[in-house]
């Protein structure tokens, strides 16, 4: 798309506008055109048959002098406008600004946002995430037997100031996410367990965090044996990587005991690639594996956005649970009994329910070391609720309703779209084993989604405020469509960050 967008700019060679279904565009969007030349041309194509005005529409005028081309946005019914739908419309301007190779543009969505009732500052954020996340490339991959398509550089800046200012956030937030979506889209042979561990280092350095790995003996060390056993079988051993975003003013160390002194603690699972081990994965059922790396990607890319975007003031630490699922003589079984930190044992059913072995680890260690004010991990972790949800929610198991109330405000704030689904007693005793305390995977296929939420809270401290986010099917898209081009969507990297900066 680009090869890069910032804010700047002082050249109006193109220019932004929106109007509703049936009406023309309003005085002040007109007033302003008339200042740079262009109403005229504006008013003129608004005429066209083609000019309806329907939402996701574009038509374009052509005026001439300092103003090369006026893009006319339809935004459909007036009621109709949301967040949401700036955001798609920042994202299908993108793809426009692309194909016509614009180096600069002004957005003047005054009027519309006026008479839709929008704060400025909050759609400039939303069509700032769109024309961000629709900016997204990843070429590293291609070599020479492709042309590689011509770029060029976006400088882009709102009619408002405050606008302005809501694009720069929007804008961080989706470079946060398409640093998730590059790691995603990394090949396993690339993207090992040293190398995500690397690619935090490297984040921790350049965004000013405090970086910690345990590889090895440090592992045992820890008792972090969902992970030493997952890991084994391979010759890229795991890791557990741990980050921390410290407030300019807070102190360096460990929290205090104070409410405010808490830390937010964000919770990966990084599986660099997953064969299912020796319960191997069947019908081609590996490809895209090196996507159940996601929920780590999305922690990270949360923190980038964390740490230069939005600075709360309150500290938040990421865990990284990096394993890769192999085969060998070394690899795990069906039928052994993993005790965790916690001195909870698990009775292995499935080696391909290997992505809660190795959260258990971060969970334990959430709550006995962090102190947290609140735990909230994110995983590619069940089929069950690709089939429960499809692609349009992740699956939401909070039983913290102020928790559940930001993550709620989270999600309608970046459009990552969230749903409860339930957790009860029943539901945890589904797990129970007749061997040790529980199973990592209930041959019974009842509630699966749930299955695997109720497992990970065996690993959650009693009291201790915790969110489990399922992004199976949401963490890639399946066609070009809105934000998104096919592939790596970066789910979750936009919402932990706005719910952090709002804790």
């Amino acid at each position: 798309m680009f090869t890069s967008i910032s804010i700047g700019g002082e050249s109006t060679s193109t220019v932004i506008v929106a109007r509703f279904k049936g009406q023309p565009l309003d005085n002040a969007t007109l007033k302003r055109l008339q200042k740079l030349g262009a109403a005229v041309a504006a008013s003129a194509a608004c005429e066209r048959a083609d000019a309806t005005g329907d939402a996701g529409t574009f038509i374009e005028a052509y005026p001439g002098g300092p103003v090369d081309r006026v893009i006319i946005a339809g935004l459909g019914d007036a009621k109709n406008l949301t967040l949401d739908s700036v955001r798609t419309l920042g994202g299908n301007a993108g793809r426009r600004l692309a194909a016509a190779k614009a180096t600069s543009a002004l957005v003047d969505l005054g009027g519309p946002l006026n008479a839709a009732g929008l704060d400025a500052r909050r759609a400039g954020v939303a069509f700032g995430e769109g024309l961000g996340l629709i900016g997204w490339v990843c070429d590293s991959f291609r070599g020479k037997a492709t042309d590689a398509p011509t770029r060029t550089a976006l400088k882009v800046r709102g009619e408002a100031a405050k606008f302005t200012q809501g694009l720069e956030t929007g804008l961080g937030l989706a470079e946060g996410a398409n640093l998730a979506r590059t790691l995603s889209q990394t090949p396993p042979n690339i993207a090992t367990t040293g190398f995500m561990a690397e690619q935090a280092r490297t984040i921790a350095k350049k965004c000013g965090l405090s970086f910690k790995e345990w590889e090895g003996d440090a592992l045992e060390k820890e008792r972090f044996t969902g992970l030493i056993n997952v890991g084994k079988a391979s010759e890229n051993k795991p890791r557990m990587v741990r980050l921390e975003y410290k407030p300019e003013g807070k102190a360096q160390s460990k929290a205090e005991g104070k409410a405010t002194d808490k830390p937010i603690v964000l919770v990966g699972k990084t599986m660099t690639y997953d064969t299912g081990g020796l319960s191997l994965k069947i019908n081609n059922g590996m490809v895209g594996m090196k996507r159940d790396k996601d929920g780590g990607c999305a922690v990270l890319g949360a923190m980038h956005a964390i740490a230069t975007v939005l600075r709360p003031r309150r500290r938040v630490v990421a865990l990284l649970s990096i394993a890769e699922n192999s085969i060998s003589d070394e690899a795990y079984r069906p039928d052994d009994v993993i005790t965790h930190r916690n001195g909870v044992t698990v009775e292995v059913t499935n080696t391909d329910a290997e992505g809660r072995l190795v959260l258990a680890d971060a969970l334990c260690w959430a709550c006995e070391k962090e102190n947290p004010a609140c735990v909230i991990d994110i995983a590619t972790l069940t089929g069950g609720v690709v089939v429960a949800l499809g692609s349009t929610f992740a699956g939401m198991f909070c039983e913290d309703d102020k928790l559940r109330v930001k993550v709620e405000a989270a999600s309608a704030n970046t459009g990552e779209r969230v749903w409860r689904l339930p957790m009860h007693a029943e539901y945890r005793d589904l797990m129970k084993s007749p061997v040790a305390d529980i199973l990592n995977s209930n041959p019974n296929r009842k509630a699966h989604p749930i299955q695997g939420a109720a497992f990970l809270s065996y690993f959650v401290t009693e009291g201790t405020p915790w969110c489990h986010l399922d992004i199976a099917g949401v963490h890639a898209a399946e066609k070009n469509a809105g934000c998104f081009i096919e592939g790596p969507t970066g789910w979750g990297a936009r919402l932990l960050a706005t719910l952090a900066s709002s804790y």
